[in-house]
């Protein structure tokens, strides 16, 4: 398992209003065999593996690019952890615990 935070800023769009990219590009993911979780700051992904991650960044991406965005700034942070299977929610009931 394989995860990763991705945002996707669209720009020379003519308006401050970008939840249409933002929804194109979940639009573009939700095709995807992919598990993401969308917020306000960006959006965080789990695959199977780095190619079928890429392969959904890839497909977002151009989402944007295709819903008018004429420049697109992308960034990805990529967890890439073989020594164990965890995804997202692991991590985050990891640090419930230490909290209680």
């Amino acid at each position: 398992m394989i995860t990763a935070e991705l945002t996707i800023i669209p720009l020379g769009t003519g308006s401050t209003s970008l939840s249409g990219y933002v929804a194109a590009a979940v639009s573009a993911l939700e095709k995807m065999n992919v598990r993401y979780e969308i917020s306000g700051m960006g959006t965080l992904v789990e695959a199977g593996d780095l190619d079928e991650l890429l392969e959904a960044v890839k497909a977002a991406h151009e989402a944007v690019l295709e819903a008018g965005s004429e420049r697109v700034y992308t960034t990805i942070k990529i967890d890439d952890r073989r020594d164990t299977d965890r995804g997202l929610s692991d991590k985050v009931e990891s640090v419930k615990k230490k909290l209680q």
